[in-house]
Protein backbone atom coordinates (compact mmCIF):
# COMPACT_ATOMS: atom_id res chain seq x y z
CA UNK A 1 0.00 0.00 0.00
CA UNK A 2 1.03 3.62 -0.45
CA UNK A 3 1.78 4.20 3.25
CA UNK A 4 4.10 1.20 3.49
CA UNK A 5 5.99 2.40 0.44
CA UNK A 6 6.31 5.90 1.87
CA UNK A 7 7.61 4.58 5.18
CA UNK A 8 10.14 2.29 3.50
CA UNK A 9 11.75 4.85 1.23
CA UNK A 10 11.64 7.73 3.71
CA UNK A 11 13.66 5.87 6.35
CA UNK A 12 16.41 5.34 3.78
CA UNK A 13 16.94 9.06 3.12
CA UNK A 14 19.37 11.27 5.01
CA UNK A 15 18.50 14.42 6.93
CA UNK A 16 19.50 17.86 5.74
CA UNK A 17 17.98 18.97 2.47
CA UNK A 18 18.76 21.80 2.27
CA UNK A 19 8.62 33.83 20.01
CA UNK A 20 6.20 36.11 19.03
CA UNK A 21 3.11 35.07 17.09
CA UNK A 22 1.16 36.78 14.30
CA UNK A 23 -2.42 35.87 13.56
CA UNK A 24 -2.76 34.71 9.95
CA UNK A 25 -5.40 36.50 7.91
CA UNK A 26 -6.16 37.14 4.26
CA UNK A 27 -5.51 40.44 2.52
CA UNK A 28 -8.69 42.18 3.67
CA UNK A 29 -8.96 45.89 4.30
CA UNK A 30 -12.34 47.64 4.32
CA UNK A 31 -10.63 50.98 3.63
CA UNK A 32 -9.03 49.83 0.36
CA UNK A 33 -11.33 48.73 -2.50
CA UNK A 34 -8.52 46.56 -3.85
CA UNK A 35 -9.01 44.25 -0.88
CA UNK A 36 -12.80 44.28 -0.75
CA UNK A 37 -14.37 40.80 -0.92
CA UNK A 38 -15.87 40.17 -4.33
CA UNK A 39 -19.67 39.88 -4.24
CA UNK A 40 -21.30 36.51 -4.75
CA UNK A 41 -22.51 35.92 -8.30
CA UNK A 42 -25.08 33.67 -9.90
CA UNK A 43 -23.97 30.78 -12.11
CA UNK A 44 -25.42 27.50 -13.40
CA UNK A 45 -25.37 24.95 -10.58
CA UNK A 46 -23.16 21.96 -11.31
CA UNK A 47 -23.87 20.11 -8.07
CA UNK A 48 -26.46 20.01 -5.33
CA UNK A 49 -25.10 20.79 -1.84
CA UNK A 50 -27.20 20.52 1.29
CA UNK A 51 -26.72 20.34 5.05
CA UNK A 52 -26.94 16.65 6.01
CA UNK A 53 -26.68 17.26 9.77
CA UNK A 54 -25.69 19.92 12.29
CA UNK A 55 -24.39 19.18 15.81
CA UNK A 56 -23.42 21.64 18.54
CA UNK A 57 -19.88 20.97 19.79
CA UNK A 58 -19.43 23.88 22.19
CA UNK A 59 -18.78 27.60 22.12
CA UNK A 60 -16.67 29.36 19.50
CA UNK A 61 -14.01 27.88 17.22
CA UNK A 62 -10.69 28.80 15.64
CA UNK A 63 -7.94 27.68 13.31
CA UNK A 64 -6.67 25.12 15.84
CA UNK A 65 -10.03 23.36 16.00
CA UNK A 66 -10.28 21.22 12.89
CA UNK A 67 -12.60 18.21 12.99
CA UNK A 68 -11.01 14.80 12.52
CA UNK A 69 -12.44 11.75 10.74
CA UNK A 70 -11.64 8.12 11.58
CA UNK A 71 -13.73 5.58 9.68
CA UNK A 72 -17.40 6.48 10.14
CA UNK A 73 -16.75 8.75 13.13
CA UNK A 74 -16.07 12.48 13.32
CA UNK A 75 -14.32 14.01 16.34
CA UNK A 76 -14.39 17.68 17.27
CA UNK A 77 -13.59 19.98 20.19
CA UNK A 78 -14.34 23.59 21.09
CA UNK A 79 -12.41 26.22 23.08
CA UNK A 80 -14.77 25.89 26.07
CA UNK A 81 -13.49 22.33 26.67
CA UNK A 82 -16.24 20.31 25.02
CA UNK A 83 -15.17 17.22 23.03
CA UNK A 84 -17.54 15.08 20.94
CA UNK A 85 -17.60 11.95 18.82
CA UNK A 86 -20.30 11.97 16.13
CA UNK A 87 -21.41 9.30 13.68
CA UNK A 88 -20.37 10.59 10.28
CA UNK A 89 -23.23 8.98 8.40
CA UNK A 90 -25.99 9.87 10.88
CA UNK A 91 -24.87 12.91 12.88
CA UNK A 92 -25.73 11.06 16.10
CA UNK A 93 -23.56 12.05 19.10
CA UNK A 94 -21.84 8.86 20.32
CA UNK A 95 -20.19 10.48 23.31
CA UNK A 96 -19.57 13.91 24.73
CA UNK A 97 -16.80 14.82 27.20
CA UNK A 98 -15.67 17.88 29.12
CA UNK A 99 -11.94 18.52 29.31
CA UNK A 100 -12.45 20.70 32.37
CA UNK A 101 -10.18 23.39 30.96
CA UNK A 102 -10.28 26.02 28.24
CA UNK A 103 -8.69 24.55 25.13
CA UNK A 104 -6.15 26.05 22.75
CA UNK A 105 -6.27 23.21 20.20
CA UNK A 106 -8.03 19.96 19.41
CA UNK A 107 -8.79 17.34 18.32
CA UNK A 108 -6.59 14.40 17.27
CA UNK A 109 -7.70 10.77 17.30
CA UNK A 110 -6.95 7.31 15.98
CA UNK A 111 -10.36 5.99 17.02
CA UNK A 112 -9.00 4.53 20.27
CA UNK A 113 -7.38 7.57 21.88
CA UNK A 114 -8.61 11.13 21.38
CA UNK A 115 -6.50 14.10 22.51
CA UNK A 116 -6.89 17.85 22.95
CA UNK A 117 -4.65 20.62 24.32
CA UNK A 118 -5.51 23.15 27.04
CA UNK A 119 -4.35 26.74 27.18
CA UNK A 120 -2.07 26.02 30.14
CA UNK A 121 -0.13 23.42 28.10
CA UNK A 122 -1.97 20.39 29.46
CA UNK A 123 -2.54 17.56 26.97
CA UNK A 124 -5.70 15.61 27.79
CA UNK A 125 -6.49 12.17 26.36
CA UNK A 126 -9.81 10.30 26.30
CA UNK A 127 -10.53 6.63 25.70
CA UNK A 128 -12.95 4.98 23.26
CA UNK A 129 -15.95 5.79 25.47
CA UNK A 130 -14.98 9.42 25.99
CA UNK A 131 -13.65 8.93 29.53
CA UNK A 132 -10.55 10.84 30.54
CA UNK A 133 -7.53 8.55 30.16
CA UNK A 134 -4.61 10.74 31.25
CA UNK A 135 -3.18 14.25 31.41
CA UNK A 136 0.37 15.38 30.63
CA UNK A 137 2.16 18.71 30.29
CA UNK A 138 3.70 20.10 27.13
CA UNK A 139 6.63 22.48 27.40
CA UNK A 140 4.42 25.46 26.47
CA UNK A 141 1.05 26.29 24.94
CA UNK A 142 -0.08 24.10 22.04
CA UNK A 143 -1.93 25.90 19.24
CA UNK A 144 -2.25 23.15 16.62
CA UNK A 145 -4.23 19.90 16.98
CA UNK A 146 -2.43 16.90 18.50
CA UNK A 147 -1.54 14.05 16.14
CA UNK A 148 -2.55 10.60 17.40
CA UNK A 149 -1.40 7.25 16.01
CA UNK A 150 1.40 4.68 15.99
CA UNK A 151 1.13 4.45 19.78
CA UNK A 152 1.81 8.14 20.47
CA UNK A 153 0.11 11.46 21.04
CA UNK A 154 2.30 14.18 19.53
CA UNK A 155 2.02 17.94 20.02
CA UNK A 156 3.94 20.92 18.70
CA UNK A 157 4.19 23.71 21.24
CA UNK A 158 4.77 27.43 20.83
CA UNK A 159 8.48 27.07 21.63
CA UNK A 160 8.80 25.00 18.41
CA UNK A 161 9.23 21.74 20.31
CA UNK A 162 7.57 18.55 19.05
CA UNK A 163 6.84 16.19 21.96
CA UNK A 164 5.47 12.66 21.98
CA UNK A 165 3.59 10.96 24.82
CA UNK A 166 2.72 7.29 25.15
CA UNK A 167 -0.87 6.98 23.92
CA UNK A 168 -1.85 4.56 26.70
CA UNK A 169 -0.13 6.07 29.73
CA UNK A 170 0.72 9.66 28.83
CA UNK A 171 4.37 9.12 29.76
CA UNK A 172 6.79 11.40 27.84
CA UNK A 173 8.66 9.49 25.14
CA UNK A 174 10.78 11.97 23.21
CA UNK A 175 11.01 15.56 22.00
CA UNK A 176 12.56 17.27 19.00
CA UNK A 177 13.23 21.00 18.88
CA UNK A 178 14.50 23.28 16.14
CA UNK A 179 15.49 26.97 16.41
CA UNK A 180 12.50 29.19 15.80
CA UNK A 181 12.09 32.63 14.23
CA UNK A 182 11.27 35.80 16.15
CA UNK A 183 7.81 35.94 14.55
CA UNK A 184 5.49 33.13 13.46
CA UNK A 185 1.95 32.82 12.20
CA UNK A 186 -0.94 31.66 14.33
CA UNK A 187 -3.12 30.00 11.71
CA UNK A 188 -4.18 26.63 10.33
CA UNK A 189 -1.32 24.17 10.91
CA UNK A 190 -1.50 20.41 11.36
CA UNK A 191 0.75 17.38 11.79
CA UNK A 192 0.06 13.94 10.32
CA UNK A 193 1.12 10.41 11.22
CA UNK A 194 1.55 7.95 8.36
CA UNK A 195 3.02 4.47 8.68
CA UNK A 196 4.65 5.21 12.06
CA UNK A 197 6.17 8.47 10.83
CA UNK A 198 5.22 11.89 12.20
CA UNK A 199 5.29 14.59 9.51
CA UNK A 200 5.23 18.22 10.60
CA UNK A 201 5.86 21.65 9.19
CA UNK A 202 8.14 24.03 11.03
CA UNK A 203 8.03 27.83 11.38
CA UNK A 204 11.28 28.12 9.39
CA UNK A 205 9.90 26.93 6.06
CA UNK A 206 10.85 23.28 6.49
CA UNK A 207 9.13 19.91 6.67
CA UNK A 208 10.38 17.26 9.08
CA UNK A 209 9.75 13.51 9.31
CA UNK A 210 10.28 11.82 12.69
CA UNK A 211 10.17 8.14 13.61
CA UNK A 212 7.16 7.91 15.94
CA UNK A 213 8.66 5.20 18.15
CA UNK A 214 12.14 6.60 18.72
CA UNK A 215 11.91 10.32 17.93
CA UNK A 216 14.80 10.00 15.48
CA UNK A 217 14.63 12.59 12.70
CA UNK A 218 14.52 10.70 9.40
CA UNK A 219 14.41 13.59 6.96
CA UNK A 220 14.14 17.35 6.64
CA UNK A 221 13.26 19.27 3.51
CA UNK A 222 13.17 22.97 2.68
CA UNK A 223 9.94 24.35 1.27
CA UNK A 224 11.15 27.95 1.35
CA UNK A 225 14.06 30.01 2.66
CA UNK A 226 13.38 33.11 4.75
CA UNK A 227 14.32 36.37 3.06
CA UNK A 228 13.91 40.02 3.96
CA UNK A 229 15.32 42.80 6.09
CA UNK A 230 12.79 42.58 8.93
CA UNK A 231 11.36 39.80 11.08
CA UNK A 232 7.98 40.37 9.43
CA UNK A 233 9.43 39.96 5.94
CA UNK A 234 11.27 36.79 7.00
CA UNK A 235 8.15 34.88 8.17
CA UNK A 236 8.04 31.67 6.10
CA UNK A 237 5.92 29.25 8.10
CA UNK A 238 4.60 25.98 6.70
CA UNK A 239 0.80 26.26 6.83
CA UNK A 240 -1.95 23.65 6.73
CA UNK A 241 -1.23 19.93 6.83
CA UNK A 242 1.59 18.18 4.94
CA UNK A 243 0.15 16.19 2.03
CA UNK A 244 1.13 12.64 1.07
CA UNK A 245 0.25 11.12 -2.32
CA UNK A 246 2.10 7.89 -3.15
CA UNK A 247 5.83 8.66 -3.06
CA UNK A 248 5.25 12.43 -3.08
CA UNK A 249 5.14 14.70 -0.04
CA UNK A 250 4.00 18.30 -0.54
CA UNK A 251 3.88 21.44 1.56
CA UNK A 252 3.10 25.13 1.19
CA UNK A 253 4.46 28.16 3.05
CA UNK A 254 3.52 31.72 3.79
CA UNK A 255 5.70 34.07 1.72
CA UNK A 256 7.38 31.14 0.01
CA UNK A 257 6.55 28.23 -2.26
CA UNK A 258 4.51 25.15 -2.89
CA UNK A 259 6.94 22.23 -3.15
CA UNK A 260 6.45 18.51 -3.80
CA UNK A 261 9.30 16.19 -2.80
CA UNK A 262 9.96 12.80 -4.39
CA UNK A 263 10.80 10.41 -1.56
CA UNK A 264 12.06 7.77 -4.03
CA UNK A 265 14.79 10.23 -5.05
CA UNK A 266 16.19 10.85 -1.59
CA UNK A 267 13.51 13.42 -0.81
CA UNK A 268 14.68 15.84 -3.48
CA UNK A 269 12.27 18.56 -4.64
CA UNK A 270 10.38 17.36 -7.71
CA UNK A 271 8.91 20.79 -8.47
CA UNK A 272 8.15 24.10 -6.82
CA UNK A 273 6.03 27.15 -7.52
CA UNK A 274 6.24 30.61 -5.91
CA UNK A 275 3.26 30.88 -3.57
CA UNK A 276 2.08 32.48 -0.35
CA UNK A 277 -0.75 30.97 1.67
CA UNK A 278 -2.08 31.45 5.18
CA UNK A 279 -4.45 28.47 5.10
CA UNK A 280 -2.72 25.49 3.49
CA UNK A 281 -3.37 23.06 0.68
CA UNK A 282 -4.88 19.70 -0.22
CA UNK A 283 -4.28 17.09 -2.92
CA UNK A 284 -5.87 14.30 -4.89
CA UNK A 285 -4.08 11.77 -7.13
CA UNK A 286 -3.94 14.30 -9.99
CA UNK A 287 -3.76 17.79 -8.50
CA UNK A 288 -2.50 20.06 -5.75
CA UNK A 289 -5.05 22.68 -4.61
CA UNK A 290 -4.12 25.79 -2.64
CA UNK A 291 -5.53 29.20 -1.73
CA UNK A 292 -3.20 32.19 -1.88
CA UNK A 293 -3.18 35.34 0.27
CA UNK A 294 -5.64 37.10 -2.03
CA UNK A 295 -8.02 34.12 -1.83
CA UNK A 296 -7.41 33.01 -5.38
CA UNK A 297 -7.71 29.21 -5.64
CA UNK A 298 -5.08 27.40 -7.74
CA UNK A 299 -4.72 23.86 -9.03
CA UNK A 300 -1.34 22.46 -10.09
CA UNK A 301 -0.46 19.13 -11.63
CA UNK A 302 0.69 16.82 -8.85
CA UNK A 303 3.54 15.29 -10.81
CA UNK A 304 4.81 18.26 -12.88
CA UNK A 305 3.69 21.34 -10.91
CA UNK A 306 2.19 23.01 -13.98
CA UNK A 307 -0.71 25.36 -13.36
CA UNK A 308 -3.96 23.65 -14.37
CA UNK A 309 -6.39 26.42 -13.45
CA UNK A 310 -7.00 29.32 -11.12
CA UNK A 311 -10.30 30.69 -9.81
CA UNK A 312 -10.43 34.34 -8.68
CA UNK A 313 -14.21 34.53 -8.33
CA UNK A 314 -13.86 34.30 -4.53
CA UNK A 315 -11.08 36.87 -4.18
CA UNK A 316 -10.67 38.46 -0.75
CA UNK A 317 -13.47 36.39 0.79
CA UNK A 318 -11.10 35.15 3.52
CA UNK A 319 -11.20 31.55 2.41
CA UNK A 320 -10.47 28.54 4.59
CA UNK A 321 -8.06 25.79 3.70
CA UNK A 322 -9.47 23.62 0.88
CA UNK A 323 -10.81 20.07 1.12
CA UNK A 324 -11.43 17.44 -1.55
CA UNK A 325 -14.74 15.60 -1.83
CA UNK A 326 -15.54 13.09 -4.59
CA UNK A 327 -17.38 15.66 -6.71
CA UNK A 328 -15.36 18.86 -6.10
CA UNK A 329 -12.86 20.84 -4.06
CA UNK A 330 -14.45 22.92 -1.27
CA UNK A 331 -13.51 26.15 0.56
CA UNK A 332 -15.30 28.12 3.28
CA UNK A 333 -15.52 31.92 3.53
CA UNK A 334 -15.98 34.79 5.98
CA UNK A 335 -19.77 34.81 5.64
CA UNK A 336 -20.22 31.14 6.47
CA UNK A 337 -20.58 29.94 2.88
CA UNK A 338 -19.00 26.73 1.62
CA UNK A 339 -18.14 26.94 -2.07
CA UNK A 340 -17.61 23.97 -4.39
CA UNK A 341 -15.26 24.17 -7.39
CA UNK A 342 -14.69 21.73 -10.22
CA UNK A 343 -11.54 19.71 -9.69
CA UNK A 344 -10.87 19.62 -13.44
CA UNK A 345 -11.24 23.29 -14.43
CA UNK A 346 -12.04 25.35 -11.30
CA UNK A 347 -15.58 26.31 -12.31
CA UNK A 348 -17.85 27.36 -9.46
CA UNK A 349 -20.34 24.51 -9.08
CA UNK A 350 -22.39 25.42 -6.05
CA UNK A 351 -22.49 26.90 -2.56
CA UNK A 352 -24.37 26.52 0.69
CA UNK A 353 -24.42 28.72 3.79
CA UNK A 354 -23.76 26.83 7.02
CA UNK A 355 -24.09 29.85 9.33
CA UNK A 356 -22.13 30.48 12.50
CA UNK A 357 -19.96 33.29 11.18
CA UNK A 358 -16.65 33.00 9.36
CA UNK A 359 -15.36 29.52 8.51
CA UNK A 360 -11.91 29.64 10.12
CA UNK A 361 -11.26 25.98 10.87
CA UNK A 362 -9.89 23.96 7.93
CA UNK A 363 -12.49 21.92 6.08
CA UNK A 364 -12.27 18.13 6.15
CA UNK A 365 -13.32 16.14 3.11
CA UNK A 366 -14.90 12.69 3.29
CA UNK A 367 -16.84 10.29 1.09
CA UNK A 368 -20.04 11.60 2.69
CA UNK A 369 -19.31 15.27 2.06
CA UNK A 370 -17.34 18.06 3.67
CA UNK A 371 -17.13 18.64 7.44
CA UNK A 372 -17.26 22.24 8.60
CA UNK A 373 -16.60 23.47 12.12
CA UNK A 374 -18.31 26.86 12.32
CA UNK A 375 -17.25 29.94 14.23
CA UNK A 376 -20.04 29.46 16.78
CA UNK A 377 -18.93 25.91 17.64
CA UNK A 378 -21.19 23.76 15.49
CA UNK A 379 -20.08 20.77 13.45
CA UNK A 380 -21.85 20.55 10.07
CA UNK A 381 -21.74 17.91 7.37
CA UNK A 382 -22.50 19.29 3.92
CA UNK A 383 -23.56 16.54 1.55
CA UNK A 384 -22.90 16.83 -2.18
CA UNK A 385 -24.74 15.24 -5.10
Amino acid sequence: MQANFFRRVLTLTTAGLGAAVLVGCSMFSPSNPRYEPVPLTEYPAGISANIAWNVSVGRDGGSGFAPHVVGDAAYAAAPNGSVVKVGLSTGAVQWRADAGKALSAGVGSDGRVTAVAARDGTVIAFDEQGREKWQARASSQVDIPPAVGAGIVAVRSSDYRIQAFDAQSGEPLWNVQRPGPALALKTNMQMVIIEEMLISGLPNGRLIAIDAASGAVQWEGTVTVSRGATDLERISDIVGAPQIQGPLMCGVAYQGHIVCFDITQGGRPLWEQPFSSTTGMTTDPQHVYAVNQRDVVYAYGLVNGQEVWKQDGLRNRRLSGPAVVPQAVAVGDYQGYVHFLSRSDGRLLGRVQVGGGAVVSPLVGSDRGVLVQTGNGNLVLVGVN
